[in-house]
């Protein structure tokens, strides 16, 4: 008796909680958390257009300079600026506003992205124009592009373009836009006919009685020990008495310094060790 009891409360209890899983909503799928803004067609850019199961409709043509293909049976239309879903909607309604076919299915395939270009020039290991493929893309991912920073580059970058019909200028400190505090908000988004500039990496020149004489590349708070470290140190007949830094002053005039060991150095510097007399 108690055995069947015993079932009998165990199956309530499965129903009962059967019963509170289907009341719970359904988690949201993973794909709607964001969407990307989807890529707008531009002037130069190849697309394939076809239509199901009208393969006379099939169009593979080139935008034109004012955004417009000419699509069989539709004349001239404009699709320069649309995102792929707009100008597949706006062929479709055409099709089927002019009783040319009754349920069109359109669909238009990016072939070749000419229209929404970007450049990186500078200190890059492959400058060049590189395509803006989607409308997400980031500073980040353009630099990725061109193979990313040169050892001959440096950390501060200039991107140059048009927003808003104005002109605009950022100067971007590479460093910051991987760290936290900052939230990559230098890692802005790109746009057709952008420009980003990479300098160079700032140097110091040392010479005279050092292991190697020649440029050192300068790091952040670089001090002058750090550069004649960098430089192999002292020969046995160089003296740090005898260190004088040539710096040029912003009037251009070069001034001569005598800085310690443990002051910093800044771009341009030239340091000469001295021979020992002794």
């Amino acid at each position: 008796m108690m055995t069947r009891l015993h079932r009998l409360l165990l199956a309530a209890t499965l129903g009962l909680a059967a019963v509170a899983l289907q009341a719970q909503p359904a988690a949201p799928a993973a794909g709607n958390a964001a969407v990307s803004p989807e890529y707008r067609l531009g002037a130069g850019d190849v697309v394939r257009i076809l239509v199901y199961q009208n393969p006379d409709l099939t169009l593979e043509t080139r935008i034109s300079e004012t955004g417009i293909v000419s699509f069989p049976l539709l004349g001239n239309i404009r699709i320069g600026g649309l995102g792929v879903s707009a100008a597949e909607k706006l062929i479709a309604d055409g099709l089927k506003n002019g009783n040319f076919v009754k349920h069109p299915q359109v669909t238009l395939t990016l072939l070749q992205v000419k229209g929404n270009q970007a450049s990186v020039l500078g200190q890059v290991n492959r400058p060049g124009r590189y395509p803006i493929e989607t409308a997400d893309m980031r500073m980040t991912d353009l630099l990725a592009n061109a193979g990313g920073v040169a050892t001959t580059g440096g950390d501060q970058l200039v991107l140059t373009g048009t927003r808003n019909g104005k002109p605009y200028r950022l100067e971007i400190d590479l460093p910051t836009v991987f760290s936290a505090e900052q939230n990559r908000a230098n890692d802005v988004l790109i746009q057709n006919g952008d420009v980003l500039w990479v300098d160079r990496a700032p140097l110091v020149y040392i010479y005279g009685e050092v292991q190697r004489p020649g440029p050192v590349r300068l790091e952040r708070g670089m001090t002058l020990m750090q550069v004649l470290a960098a430089g192999g140190g002292l020969t046995q007949r160089g003296t740090e008495r005898g260190i004088r830094v040539h710096r040029k002053s912003t009037d251009g005039k070069v001034q001569v310094v005598q800085p310690g060991m443990d002051d910093a150095v800044k771009d341009g510097d030239v340091v000469y060790v001295k021979e020992s007399l002794f």
